[in-house]
Order: C-alpha cells, then sequence, then structure tokens
C-alpha cells in the first residue's frame, strides 16, 4: 500500500454532523485486502495516533479510515461514526454531564486533530473529533460517492433516551418519524437535524436488539448495485447479514466483513 504525508482527514464541519468513519481491526493487512475487494479503497498511512492506522481513499478523496488493534486486546470490531466539535475537551465535558463515559482521550492526533471515543448512556460508542487549522484541507468525496458513508443510524432499545443525549451533546433536533403517530406507537425511530438537515438517525427496535451486541451505531455505504455488493462479500469472505431488499430511500442490505464487523451499503433511489 502506498504512503502519504499526514494531512488532514477531516475537514472542519459543523459541530455533531458525523464526519468519519473508522473500524479498528486485528488484522489490518487482511481488512484492507477485503474493503479494496469491496469498495476498490485505496490506503495511506496516518495519522498513526493510537497505533498502526490507514485511511482508505475513493478517486483520491479520503472516505473512512482502519486501524489496528494492539496485540493481545479482545475488542471487537466496529464500524465507529465520528461527531464533529470545535471543542474535544469541551465535548467530552458535555457528554459526561449527560451521564455518558469518555474512555479515550481526548488526546491529539498527531498535528491533525484531537479526538475522544465515548459511549452514550445505553453503552452505544462513538467517537468525538476536532479538526486542527491545516494549510490544506481535505477533498470530501462527492456526496453519495460509491464507497463513501452516506448514513449513520443508532440501533438501540428505545430512541427516547438516545433523542435526549445527542440533542444535549451535539445541538440536534430531533424529530420523530411520523409524527404523533410515532409516539403513539406507530415506528420508532427519530432523526437527528443540524440546521434543518438530516444528519444521522436513531432506530428503537426493542426486543428485536441483538444481545450479543447491545446499542450500536451502523454505518451506511454507498454503493452503484446492492445485490452485486452482497453477492461480492461472500466471495471475499464476508457473510450477508440481512439480504438485499427495498426500502423508501433505496435498495439496502447489512454484512459483516471477516472479522465480524457489521455494515450497511445502500443504492439509493433515484
Amino acid at each position: 500500500m502506498e504512503s502519504a504525508a499526514v494531512r488532514n482527514p477531516l475537514a472542519r464541519q459543523i459541530p455533531g454532523t458525523p464526519c468519519w468513519a473508522s473500524l479498528l481491526v486485528h488484522e489490518l493487512a487482511a481488512s484492507q485486502e477485503f474493503y479494496h475487494g469491496l469498495f476498490g479503497w485505496e490506503f495511506y498511512s496516518g495519522p498513526q495516533h493510537l497505533g498502526p492506522y490507514v485511511r482508505a481513499m475513493v478517486d483520491g478523496r479520503e472516505v473512512a479510515g482502519l486501524g489496528e488493534i494492539a496485540a493481545g486486546r479482545s475488542l471487537d470490531s466496529a464500524w465507529l461514526p465520528y461527531m464533529a466539535c470545535d471543542d474535544a475537551d469541551a465535548t467530552a465535558g458535555l457528554i459526561r454531564e449527560r451521564g455518558g463515559t469518555v474512555a479515550v482521550g481526548p488526546l491529539d492526533a498527531d498535528d491533525v486533530g484531537r479526538l475522544a471515543i465515548a459511549a452514550d448512556t445505553s453503552g452505544a460508542n462513538f467517537g468525538v473529533w476536532q479538526t486542527m487549522p491545516q494549510p490544506e484541507g481535505l477533498n470530501p468525496p462527492e456526496e453519495g460517492a460509491p464507497g463513501a458513508p452516506v448514513w449513520y443510524e443508532l440501533v438501540t432499545r428505545d430512541s427516547s433516551t438516545a433523542a435526549h443525549f445527542y440533542p444535549a451533546v451535539f445541538g440536534y433536533e430531533p424529530a420523530a418519524e411520523g409524527g404523533q403517530a410515532a409516539a403513539e406507537g406507530g415506528t420508532d425511530y427519530v432523526t437527528l437535524h443540524l440546521e434543518g438537515r438530516p444528519v444521522a438517525g436513531v432506530q428503537g427496535v426493542g426486543r428485536a436488539l441483538p444481545r450479543e451486541r447491545g446499542p450500536h451505531w451502523k454505518t451506511y455505504f454507498s454503493v452503484a448495485d446492492t445485490d452485486a455488493t452482497a453477492r461480492r462479500v461472500s466471495e471475499l469472505g464476508g457473510r450477508v447479514v440481512h439480504p438485499p431488499r427495498d426500502s423508501p430511500h433505496g435498495r439496502v442490505a447489512t454484512a459483516a466483513d471477516p472479522e465480524g464487523a457489521q455494515f450497511s451499503v445502500i443504492a439509493t433511489a433515484a
């Protein structure tokens, strides 16, 4: 894999915007091979803030990161969203004030940013990212570009707790899907908005929440063909968790990579 000089991997965005997807794995080289075969990602090294780390690129634009879990640690592989902020230390303080926990940081990621890894009141993990001023900024991927993250969704038992925690920390404007119908027992789904724009979702699934996983964030990656991508997952040694199906937003499937990290893919409706 090719190496590049460390640049700022995350351009400044409105605080609270999910701005990065990162995955810790046990076998970094094998994971790079899987995601290169699936999404066509190319990889560049750095920043090395928590050990070996690479940034995934599509057409010269950074879309995600992969890091290697230190030998001897028994962490599960899972995709983690990072929320943009202007002050990682202040945001970490807010997380604690609202009943969440901060497991890592805040700490500097070389000279490109400052990060923390936290959990909300239900135990779902997420990251916080503060971009440092840089002379050269990021070329973000085009919206909906194949291989790029396009949506982040918290899967939890009940959306009500998360719909209070995250707005208190990041200033989201929550909106229940279906309005009053949702409040009266319909679909338990809350969309989180910033400045009137939807940026993430919270899905309450009740007893359908996998006991072995608990509450967790799910990352959706854009693809041109959901069915072909699902077949490719199996060919590359992963597995299809939920087969392709049509949704109001496009054709979607959920998969797991060879280490078990789950993610979703979506071919958006025209």
